[in-house]
């Protein structure tokens, strides 16, 4: 199994003119539309921070997948593909962690 972990801090406003917020949860509806149809894709979870500490990211994604491989093909997948184009402009920062099990 394949591990994909990401954390953003997201712009206070986007370069979509909407808050961060908004963006948050519609980034939460765009991942959350990958389920059941990226192949390979075991589990996703995609959560906004709820203490807001100085440390803290402002939203995050864990997934699992069945391989590496089936990971590398998510890369490529449409509907990735259209997150990755939505968040241009929304975010400060990224920080990732993949691992295998």
């Amino acid at each position: 199994m394949f591990v994909h972990i990401v954390f953003w801090k997201l712009l206070d406003v986007g370069g979509n003119g909407k808050t961060r917020e908004e963006n948050a949860r519609e980034l939460k509806r765009q991942f959350e539309a990958m389920r059941g149809v990226v192949p390979g894709l075991r589990r996703l979870d995609f959560n906004s921070d709820l203490l807001h500490t100085d440390e803290s990211a402002d939203v995050a994604l864990y997934s699992e997948f069945d391989s590496r491989a089936a990971y590398e093909a998510y890369v490529v997948h449409p509907l990735h593909k259209d997150v990755v184009a939505f968040f241009k402009g929304l975010r400060s920062e990224r920080r990732v962690v993949d691992y295998e099990i």
